[in-house]
């Protein structure tokens, strides 16, 4: 097997690439050994007795399947989780699940007659808003106006 060293320095030069990404074909090394000079070992890379190897890249593979999983709801559990319940939900989630309740519970006093439409409108603006932190907060407020007398939070 002959010292082919220079070979190879001399075709990463010309291929612009490191001495591991070049490949030497290995039933030519024979031939390639009287290759001294670069015009030499550019009709080798012409031959294609010796070519540059494709970069190895990291598999995004493995990746791409636990994502995929992620998607169907796996890997989710007490182990996989970083940070507090209310910041893996986005903040948009938070407010339709508050203002739902709210609303809910304003449709509800309002049905049922406990609190005048004006009033309703007026803390439905409220709640729009972003004026109260939860359903009880609600509450709280409407009775601090005077408007309910008795409601369960």
């Amino acid at each position: 097997m002959p010292d082919l060293s220079n070979q190879r320095r001399l075709a990463a030069a010309i291929l612009k690439c490191g001495l591991g990404r070049v490949w030497v074909d290995p039933a030519s090394q024979e031939e390639l050994a009287d290759a001294v000079t670069r015009a030499d070992v550019r009709s080798a890379i012409k031959a294609g007795v010796i070519r540059r190897k494709a970069i190895q890249g990291t598999s995004r593979v493995r990746a791409r399947r636990h994502a995929e999983e992620v998607r169907k709801g796996r890997h989710q559990g007490d182990g996989s989780r970083r940070g507090t319940p209310q910041a893996r939900i986005t903040r948009k989630r938070r407010w339709i699940r508050r203002i739902r309740a709210q609303r809910d519970l304003l449709n509800t006093l309002r049905t049922e007659k406990k609190i005048p439409p004006s009033v309703y409108r007026e803390f439905y603006r409220r709640a729009k808003g972003g004026m109260f932190r939860s359903r009880a907060h609600l509450v709280i407020n409407l009775r601090l106006a005077g408007h309910l007398v008795e409601a369960k939070p």
